[in-house]
Formats: C-alpha cells, sequence, structure tokens
C-alpha cells in the first residue's frame, strides 16, 4: 500500500495529538497521517499506572481544540485546593476521544495504529507484518525524540534471583484481588514522581510507614503546585511565585544557592530538609504529598539496587537487608532521558523538542502554528530554540535561560503572540484574558515581571557557564 499526505506524523501521543489538532487549524488544506505502535491514542499514557495523574493542572494540557476537565478544584485528598489534576486513565479516554471525535471526522487526518516507522517514509504493521510507504509532499514529523519510558515498557537495570517479588505500580490497585498473598513489607525502588506516586498510594491505601522502605538514590528538587496554579483565584500567587523566581535567578551565585532562595520562597520542595538534592525533573507536587511522604522514615542512601536476593539488596553503596515477605515497586524507569537537541526543522523533517520546559503539549502547539504560518525553515527555527532536558540540578540554569529566551521571542513576534494570547494551553493567557474584561486592575501585579526576567538573563548566563565548566 502507497499513501500520500502532506505531513507522516510518527507517534499519537500527546505531542503528536497537540501538534495535529493546531496544524489542521490553522492550515485548512493540510492532511495528515499518523503511525504509532500503541493500539489507542495517548502515546505513553497508555502504558501508565492506573493511579498516574498530570503533574499540571487539567486546564493546561491536551490539545487547543478539545478542552480537558471541567476547572473544578479538588475539595479532598493531598491535592485540596488546586485545580484537578486528570488520572492516567482519564487522559487516555480524552486522547481517545481527541482522535475519534476531533481529528478524523475532518477527514484530513488518517491514523494507522498498531504500526511502526521504519525510515524512509514506510511504516509497518507490527501485527501483521504488512509494510506500507508514504509519499510525504511536505514534511516527515518525529514526535518521538525524546522518548518516553514508563514502569511497564523500560529494561530492568538490576538481577532479581528467584524467589523475590518485583511489580511494576500498576500492581499495586490489584493485591485486593489475593489478599493471601498480600506482602509484610513493600520497597519502593526509584526517587522519581513515579516513586512518590507508588509511596503516596500506599500511604493512601492503608499501610504503615514503617512497613514501607524507600531506596533513593538521589534526593530530588519539586516544584511546589502552588506557583502553576491557572485561573484568577491563584493569580496573584502563581505571578508572585514566578517573580521570585526570576529575582532568585538575577542573584544566586550558583544553581544550588537558586534552589535554596526558591525554597525559601515557597516556590520549590524537597521531602528531606536534610539531604541536598542532586536531581531535578520539574516533577510538580503538592505541599499534602510532601507531608504524606515525609512519614516513611526508612530511607536507604546506598545508590541504585544491582540486585536483589531473597532478604537482601546488593546496592552500588552496600547492602541491606530486608523483610523476606516484600514486595519491590520497581519505579527505576526514568521517563525522559537528556539528548543533543538540534533545530526543529530540517530539509523535509521536523523533529519536535522542548521550548517552553516542561509544557510538551504547548510546545507542540506553537510548533505547528509556526509550521503553518511561516514560510521559511530559517524563520522558522529562528522563533524556536530547544532546550536540553533537565536531569541534573545544574541544567536547571539553561532551562530557565532557554525557556526565557524562547517566549521574548514569541512575545516579540506579532503572529506569534497572538496566538498565544488565545491558547488555553499557555499557562497565563486565559487568566489574562478573563482579568482584562473583568477586573484589569488587578493586573498590576505582574508589571515587575518584563523587568524581573531580563535582570535575570546575564546571571543565567553566568550560571550555565559554570554548569558547562563543570561537566568538562
Amino acid at each position: 500500500m502507497t499513501l500520500e499526505t502532506d505531513y507522516l506524523v510518527i507517534g499519537a501521543g500527546a505531542t503528536a495529538l497537540s501538534f495535529a489538532d493546531t496544524l489542521l487549524a490553522q492550515d485548512p488544506d493540510c492532511d495528515v497521517v499518523m503511525v504509532d505502535k500503541h493500539s489507542s491514542p495517548g502515546g505513553h499514557w497508555n502504558d501508565a499506572y492506573s493511579f498516574v495523574a498530570l503533574h499540571q493542572p487539567s486546564a493546561l494540557y491536551g490539545v487547543e481544540g478539545v478542552p480537558l476537565g471541567t476547572d473544578r478544584i479538588d475539595e479532598s485528598g493531598p491535592n485540596k485546593g488546586f485545580f484537578e489534576q486528570a488520572s492516567g486513565p482519564e487522559v487516555v479516554a480524552y486522547f481517545q476521544s481527541v482522535m475519534r471525535d476531533h481529528l478524523l471526522p475532518t477527514g484530513r487526518v488518517r491514523y494507522y495504529p498498531n504500526c511502526e516507522y521504519i525510515g524512509d517514509h514506510r511504516f509497518r504493521n507490527v501485527l501483521s507484518g504488512e509494510e506500507s510507504g508514504v509519499t510525504v509532499k511536505r514534511k516527515l514529523v518525529d514526535t518521538t525524540y525524546f522518548a518516553t519510558s514508563v514502569p511497564t515498557t523500560h529494561k530492568r537495570k538490576f538481577e532479581v534471583s528467584d524467589g523475590v517479588r518485583v511489580e511494576v505500580p500498576g500492581k499495586l490497585p490489584d493485591l485486593w484481588r489475593d489478599p493471601e498473598s498480600i506482602p509484610e513489607h513493600f520497597v519502593i525502588l526509584g526517587a522519581g514522581k513515579t516513586a512518590m506516586d507508588a509511596g503516596v498510594w500506599l500511604l493512601e491505601a492503608g499501610i504503615a510507614p514503617d512497613r514501607i522502605t524507600w531506596v533513593k538514590p538521589r534526593e530530588s528538587w519539586l516544584i511546589n503546585r502552588t506557583i502553576t496554579q491557572p485561573g484568577e483565584q491563584f493569580f496573584e500567587s502563581t505571578v508572585g511565585g514566578q517573580i521570585k523566581l526570576m529575582k532568585a535567578a538575577a542573584t544566586a551565585e550558583d544553581v544550588p544557592a537558586l534552589f535554596h532562595q526558591l525554597e525559601r520562597d515557597g516556590a520549590m520542595l524537597r521531602i528531606d530538609t536534610d539531604v541536598e538534592p542532586e536531581m531535578f525533573h520539574y516533577a510538580t507536587i503538592s505541599e499534602g504529598e510532601v507531608e504524606r511522604l515525609r512519614k516513611i522514615g526508612n530511607v536507604v542512601r546506598k545508590g541504585r539496587v544491582q540486585q536483589i536476593e531473597p532478604g537482601k539488596m546488593v546496592l552500588a553503596g552496600g547492602e541491606e537487608q530486608v523483610p523476606e515477605n516484600t514486595l519491590f515497586i520497581d519505579c527505576t524507569a526514568s521517563a525522559v532521558s537528556p539528548k543533543p537537541v538540534h533545530p526543529q526543522w530540517e530539509e523535509g523533517k521536523i523533529t519536535l523538542q522542548l521550548l517552553h520546559v516542561p509544557l510538551v503539549t504547548l510546545n507542540a502547539a506553537v510548533s505547528a502554528f509556526i509550521e503553518a504560518n511561516f514560510e521559511t525553515d530559517e524563520e522558522k527555527n529562528a522563533l524556536c530554540k530547544p532546550v536540553s532536558f533537565v536531569d541534573d540540578i545544574d541544567g536547571y540554569a539553561g532551562t530557565l535561560l532557554g525557556t526565557g529566551m524562547n517566549r521574548f521571542l514569541w512575545a516579540s513576534n506579532p503572529k506569534v503572540s497572538a496566538f498565544l494570547s488565545q491558547s488555553r494551553l499557555d499557562p497565563g493567557a486565559p487568566t489574562v484574558r478573563w482579568l482584562k474584561e473583568n477586573a484589569p486592575h488587578r493586573l498590576a501585579v505582574a508589571a515587575e515581571m518584563p523587568a524581573a526576567t531580563m535582570a535575570a538573563v546575564p546571571n543565567l548566563q553566568k550560571l550555565v557557564a559554570q554548569a558547562e565548566a563543570k561537566r568538562g
């Protein structure tokens, strides 16, 4: 089979769907073919554990043309008082609806699930083996460059002896099915957001903290969800948090000092205040979740696990005894691995990357708008400077600087600025529109933001140079 299309999009996850949605809206004549290995739209969300939820409010995620959620404020649980965060199953259902009810009915999208892109504008059905070619009239769009890894799909990097129970987090909600197999003890492996979610789930399920051991190779800095809320009711605290961020970035002597100032300002959190964090992955968390996780007192800091035997873990920094009847929860997958960045637009190809970290669906929508409204690849690349993904804390200055520079480029371009002013995915646009119409006097609090941002740039450049010198 041979197809013909304007855009061949690799992937049907959040980034791909956001790109396609905005592209179709901006270019009424274009046609899109989407190929994805999963059997359903949504990318890695199809593989995620059932109790996963968005880090950010639902209102800021998804595609421009279809709202996610109902702008509800949670009234219970660790997210109480903040905007709803869609659960994994809700996100999967949302993306299924985006494809079924929004994209396919346009007649300009052809979707091929269960298909693997094999290069040279060809893809293969992973079930039947049938191969198809595509004549691409405009661009190949790769939305999979930063491949997302989740517990169910990553390759385990430690050995497990016979008789040891290791499960992914998604198996926890099924423990009730066999009460006799419920373990006496739980060991959480990993220190990222998945591990935190597993810890909160166990505690909320009634597991006593002393029945939990947490293996944490590194401590992490975490963004306080208080400063990430959209909506007019949070406007002052959110803008205030961003201004404090820029002021801290303008004066910090080094990156650790930046994080510590943000902690004092209430913008950053850490679970153990006696341990200096080495990791930062833009995980966002509520103070309620942090309070719960601090109840887990049995924390092992001996590096990454290398081998698990009955009653014993072998770690990079030594051994650790554990009860015989223990369930190990593998949360060691790294969501995104760092990769070198390069221009998004090349001859015949778009490689979607990070622009405004960490808002992946906004990045995709902006990229699609620019693809549809500007002529040359040079013009397009001049408006989108890819930003490296953060792994350790030293990378934070670079992502702040890169995000800030892209926002400056977008704000300086009338077409892009007008698009963002109407975007539901932009963190501030919907709130600013509402305030202009209903309470313009409240916008005065944001007057300090441009100057604070510009003042931070020289010092951020210095911090980036420090980090690069440190890496050698």
